[in-house]
């Protein structure tokens, strides 16, 4: 199985899924309310309160009451989704989001939108790339980042499904589709979209697309890659990795995130203790990000297809040693 087509005309931003979402699931159910902490045009939560005043909820700019605001309307019986920005849901609101939310094992649904460097000209101080690192030490809490519009528009109706407590991060820019038969998201499953036997690639968010292309760079050079499109970070997919872990002998990780915490720690924690092999990670190298286009970004940074193809050749001859 070699690499999957993906389309490179057709993009879309997966904020503009969980907008298209919010809207399908709040016509079927009318339990569905939805919080927002004055940035629903960005966030695309506008869409449901466009549809649905009655239902809607904007607390202003005040992240811990919005959080606190939807633990109290799970209470009552409603399911809530609570939306801003990453770095004020996971950052500002962490502590309500930790005692009000996850310990009580609340129906709250944590959706925040301009998650990564990709949120681009806003800058440091608004690029969350720690989110995944302090959302998943939260006991029980489920952490997912899908990687396109389709997948984020599944990972909505499935969430709202899930009884308790999930963080998703969404993005701002448009991204391409990626095009599956019968794909369906499925919580603590990877996507297998690429088999290969000599390494494993593991990815998630906007990074996905980028290891798709780096699986095709590597085909032509005769080098045989995996791709794991890992959309739920927690509760990990074991049983995946370890298969790949065996199979291929070494991992390369790939996320919008910083490599302390995220998606290549949760994989370097489980394969230390389970099967041990080589792993590298593709990502911001512990240090903050900084204003530009969210393309210049990823090139500045190394988050690009070449980047996974570097890491992946390096990872295979740590494999030999």
């Amino acid at each position: 199985m070699g690499a999957p087509s993906q389309s490179t005309n057709d993009k879309k931003a997966t904020r503009d899924a969980y907008g298209e979402a919010l809207v399908e699931l709040g016509e079927l159910r009318k339990d569905i309310v939805v919080l927002d902490a004055d940035l629903s045009g960005s966030t695309k939560t506008a869409d449901f309160r466009k549809k649905f005043p009655d239902r809607f909820i904007n607390v202003g700019v005040a992240e811990q009451n919005l959080v606190g605001h939807a633990a109290g309307l799970a209470l009552a019986g409603f399911t809530p989704f609570a939306s801003s920005f990453a770095m004020f849901l996971s950052g500002r609101a962490w502590e309500v989001v930790r005692n009000s939310v996850v310990y009580p094992k609340l129906n709250v649904k944590l959706v925040a939108s301009h998650g990564g460097i990709t949120v681009g000209e806003d800058g440091a101080s608004h690029q969350c790339i720690e989110d995944f690192g302090i959302m998943r030490v939260i006991p029980e809490m489920t952490v997912i980042c899908p990687a396109d519009f389709n997948e984020t528009k599944q990972v909505i109706h499935k969430i709202a499904e899930f009884q308790g407590p999930v963080y998703v991060r969404v993005g701002r820019p448009p991204i391409p589709l990626i095009q599956r038969d019968n794909y369906q998201f499925e919580i603590g499953k990877a996507e297998k979209l690429a088999d290969g036997k000599d390494v494993c690639i593991i990815a998630c968010g906007v990074m996905v697309g980028e290891a798709m292309e780096a699986v095709a760079l590597l085909e032509k050079e005769g080098i045989s890659a995996s791709l794991l499109n890992m959309a739920t970070i927690k509760p990990i997919d074991k049983v995946a990795i370890l298969e790949e872990a065996k199979k291929c002998g070494a991992i390369v990780t790939a996320e919008e995130h910083n490599v302390v915490g995220g998606l290549g720690s949760a994989v370097s924690e489980f394969l230390s203790e389970e099967y041990p092999v080589p792993i590298l990670k593709v990502g911001m190298k512990d240090t903050f990000g900084k204003s530009g286009t969210w393309s210049g970004l990823l090139d500045h940074f190394g988050l690009r297809a070449k980047n996974v193809v570097e890491h992946a050749k390096l990872a295979i001859k740590k494999k030999a040693r």
